[in-house]
């Protein structure tokens, strides 16, 4: 028989701030001392621009008991954006090499030594024992059971449960039959609580009973679905329709990812809203955490067209990096609309003024970018809820002598994703540490998700309002489910909520 749970009535969405930064690694580097009667010639960095039979006396010995630390510590002290609000990282800092030798063998473990040295206040920079798998989620890969989820937990209760966002074509959950607006409150038989959710839906396989939630009860069935972590690539262009309304021919994107290897895919969406005449655009990122800075800036010259070559973003470094661009190469702290995709192909454009973008509380990075950047040069209609509020980028460390993928030490397959620039758009607008606030606010509501990209989808149906004139907000805003919460798909994995540069630029001697 169903169980009927009941919860308290309201108008916000509230989510709960996890002011973490992403540890995302828990492996120790062990430390091996052999003891000899010879004594061992130390191994040491070389610069790499002397001759081989050339020794620089001033090079540091490198222990290989802390070479990683050593490589988190130097590569944090090179181009960490906020270096100068890390004592340790100061330049002057260590009296000596010893000294510095002595603080790194002192760390307890990689990981802890880049909690020591990021700033307090920083939320997005990480590290991972596991460059390859964060090459992978980069390239759109990873295990998926097919639900992309947010977890919550009803107001001024200690109820917890899950629902679905969407579900991915051709997963276990697409075979299951699941779709949008499923609810479970149980992972392996076990009640989802705020302590427990995160291991239980973490793991590779795991099973979930049905439920649904109707005149705010969740009405829990008999229905038990098992679902498995495959391996899976997600196209982020989920949706790409052209709507015919009223005479209008309304485009509706939902792109979920800014994936550099989707690029092509993204490009041909707007061919075909080229070829069916599209006028208006609404773009959804609701659910898009970020991605490539390359790509939002395609996606920006793919909305507009008539502006290529004006100045969309302009990035922000650490002093060190910041004056030496200036001085030499102010151009490389230029992103500007552009007519071609990183495959060379020309970019499809729309050349609209106006566009509609939806946001949650889930949007973040790149596709702030995309609303901040487009802003001075078009009218940007932000419907939805306020944003994140992530406006720097991050770039992928490595082991090397340049911190490039090349030459990586082969004794560990360590990366950092530290943040290297803030953005700015052209107007100077930035720090929005407290996300962007829609023109619109329209807060998904539990009771009545819709199916999305159809018309009568609620957020949806405000955009297509706004665009043909209608008033009022589409569906009733009472009566409406009050949850914070608490996670969501991607928040265990090491591209959660990033913006990121494809390459580092060369390093400053």
């Amino acid at each position: 028989m169903a169980q009927l749970v009941s919860f308290t009535n309201s108008t916000n969405i509230r989510m709960k701030h996890m002011n973490i930064k992403s540890k995302l690694v828990i492996f120790l580097i062990s430390i091996g001392i052999l003891a000899s009667c010879e004594k061992e010639e130390t191994p040491t960095e070389r610069n790499p621009n002397l001759p081989e039979n050339v020794i620089d006396e001033n090079e540091e010995p490198v222990d290989e008991a802390i070479e990683v630390e050593s490589f988190v510590y130097n590569g944090l002290n090179e181009i960490y954006l906020y270096k100068e609000d890390v004592p340790e990282l100061a330049d002057n800092y260590f009296s000596s090499s010893t000294e510095k030798t002595e603080f790194l063998v002192d760390a307890s473990s990689p990981e802890s030594l880049f909690d020591d040295l990021t700033a307090d206040f920083d939320r997005f920079s990480f590290i991972t024992d596991d460059y390859n798998e964060l090459e992978e989620r980069f390239e759109g890969m990873s295990g998926a059971t097919g639900i992309q989820y947010g977890i919550g937990q009803i107001s001024n209760s200690d109820f917890v449960f899950g629902f679905i966002r969407y579900v991915l074509p051709g997963t276990s959950a697409d075979e299951a039959g699941l779709t949008r607006g499923t609810v479970f409150t149980e992972i392996d038989g076990q009640q989802l609580t705020s302590s427990n959710f995160m291991e239980l839906i973490g793991q590779d396989s795991f099973s979930i009973n049905v439920a649904y939630v109707q005149d705010n009860q969740i009405i829990v069935t008999d229905q038990v679905v098992n679902l498995t972590d495959d391996t899976y690539t997600e196209n982020p262009v989920y949706i790409a329709k052209t709507l015919n309304i009223d005479g209008r021919k309304i485009g509706y994107l939902m792109y979920n990812s800014f994936t550099a290897s989707f690029d092509y895919d993204l490009n041909a969406a707007f061919a075909e809203f080229q070829a069916n005449g599209v006028t208006d655009l609404v773009v959804d990122l609701r659910y898009n955490g970020g991605g490539s800075v390359e790509s939002a800036v395609d996606l920006a010259s793919m909305i507009t067209g008539q502006f290529e070559g004006e100045i969309f973003m302009k990035e922000q470094w650490n002093d060190k990096y910041q004056t030496y661009y200036e001085a030499q190469n102010p151009e490389a702290l230029l992103n500007r609309f552009d007519g071609n995709v990183r495959s060379g192909s020309s970019i499809n454009s729309l050349n609209l003024s106006e566009v509609y973008i939806l946001t949650s509380r889930s949007s973040a990075s790149a596709s702030e970018l995309i609303i901040n950047g487009l802003d001075p040069y078009i009218t940007v209609n932000q419907i939805g809820d306020r944003t994140v509020g992530k406006f720097q980028a991050s770039v992928t460390l490595y082991d090397s002598d340049d911190y490039t993928r090349e030459g990586a030490s082969e004794n560990h397959t360590y990366a950092m994703q530290p943040l290297v620039f803030k953005s700015i758009n052209v107007d100077g607008n930035s720090d929005y540490i407290n996300g962007l606030q829609p023109d619109v606010e329209y807060i998904e509501d539990l009771n009545n998700l819709g199916v999305l990209g159809e018309p009568s989808e609620p957020l949806l149906e405000v955009a297509i309002n706004s665009i043909l004139g209608r008033s009022g907000i589409s569906k009733s805003r009472v009566n409406r489910m009050e949850i914070e919460l608490l996670g969501e798909s991607g928040m265990n994995k090491a591209d959660f909520q990033k913006m990121y540069i494809d390459r580092i630029p060369a390093v400053i001697q």
